[in-house]
């Protein structure tokens, strides 16, 4: 078997569901699944969310939704991105929770009820209050709250909003997001409507101290709060600016990395002063060197912009990645890293020994975020617990 594989340790994933719960208050927590389980596996991850007490799980698809149900039988699962046409009765057979914002999302879901003769069906509806991609707007609220009257066989079960600068510090955007979730609270109040859900805010929000503003909203309005971590589940806190809230230092060291990626040596080469290394050139030895070789590449998803820029862990010590990454390989320079040889484990993410590499080193390595490291480690790459 190719010597390319990701380790899972479901334990520090539990570990840091539990964390986070401590930190929630009375709110409920959604377990965030997606692009399975943020690469780190669905089949790992989602029993383990269960396991440790999430009775939600949020998936991104109905295809989805259709793979966590089959792991969690028990759990409710919310369709984060809605549905397509043509998935209202593959959602309602799944019994799956969507969330809703477009007419025909209503029209989709009610035929598809009315065709299996379903009783009330849950869904939950999100609320635009400044983030301009999914969500009913305020304007367009009510009219959208008519079609959901007493001859639709939707019951809205919760209301959803996307905090999307729940990372500033100063908690500026947050506050005006809050303040129009409360004016479509008063228009789904005034339509009848009771929901039981507040749904609100990410890992961001919920280590940002925002759990106690999110219940209070909801117990005005007669709901439970709910927050939906994704990145702190996995063990990493979001950077934060223009400082870091009080508390989130004491999170970076309670939460745990669930996600170790490793590979081994599978050749050791010399090259002399002058040897270049991979395609064009781009490396040339300016001393004898002795070279490892990785099976591991680009359509593994290490980043081809790390080639000569980055450092990988053998024996505990730092390798530097030489010459450009090739879809399925990669080189190291192990000049000086005593008696590197075939089937040594080089750590790609991780820990080894005292040092560490994490997806924040890959992510600023790369100029993008922590959550696609997790999420380009390709399908390839063998997922099995740590």
């Amino acid at each position: 078997m190719r010597p390319c594989w990701v380790e899972i340790d479901t334990q520090a994933f539990e570990d840091n569901y539990r964390y986070l719960k401590s930190l929630a208050g009375g709110a409920e927590l959604l377990a965030v699944v997606k692009s399975n389980a943020y690469g780190h596996d669905l089949a790992l991850c989602a029993p383990a969310a269960v396991r440790t007490g999430a009775e939600w799980l949020g998936v991104t698809s109905v295809e989805e939704g259709a793979a966590a149900r089959m792991l969690c039988p028990e759990a409710r699962i919310l369709v984060m991105s809605g549905c397509f046409p043509g998935e209202g009765a593959a959602l309602l057979n799944l019994e799956l929770t969507p969330v809703v914002w477009e007419h025909w999302h209503l029209e989709e879901l009610e035929n598809a009820a009315r065709a299996a003769g379903a009783g009330l069906v849950p869904v939950q509806l999100e609320i635009d209050t400044g983030m301009s991609r999914q969500g009913l707007d305020l304007e367009r609220l009510p009219g959208f709250l008519n079609r959901l009257g007493t001859d639709s066989p939707l019951r809205v079960e919760g209301v959803l909003t996307h905090l999307f600068a729940a990372d500033e510090s100063d908690g500026i955007a947050t506050a005006a997001q809050m303040a129009k979730l409360e004016s479509a609270m008063e228009s789904i109040s005034a339509a009848g409507l009771k929901p039981r859900w507040l749904n609100v805010g990410a890992s961001a929000a919920l280590l940002n101290g925002r759990a106690d503003s999110i219940e209070a909203l909801a117990a005005k309005w007669g709901m439970k709060a709910m927050l939906r971590p994704g990145l702190a589940l996995y063990g990493l806190a979001p950077e934060f600016i223009p400082e870091e809230p009080i508390g989130v230092a004491e999170a970076r060291e309670r939460l745990r990395p669930v996600l170790s990626w490793k590979t081994r040596v599978v050749g050791v080469r010399t090259i002399a002063a002058g040897g270049v290394v991979g395609y064009n050139g781009t490396f040339v030895a300016t001393e004898q060197m002795q070279l490892a070789l990785l099976p591991v590449g680009y359509a593994d998803g290490l980043d081809r912009r790390l080639g000569n820029r980055f450092s990988l862990l053998v024996r505990g010590e730092r390798a530097p990645l030489v010459g450009r990454i090739s879809m399925d390989l990669a080189v190291l320079d192990v000049t000086g890293i005593g008696d590197v040889a075939a089937g040594d484990e080089v750590l790609i993410l991780g820990k080894q020994g005292v040092e560490t590499i994490s997806a924040f080193d890959h992510a600023k390595a790369t100029g993008t975020i922590p959550w696609e490291v997790f999420t380009r480690i390709g399908a390839r790459v063998g997922r099995r617990r740590g």
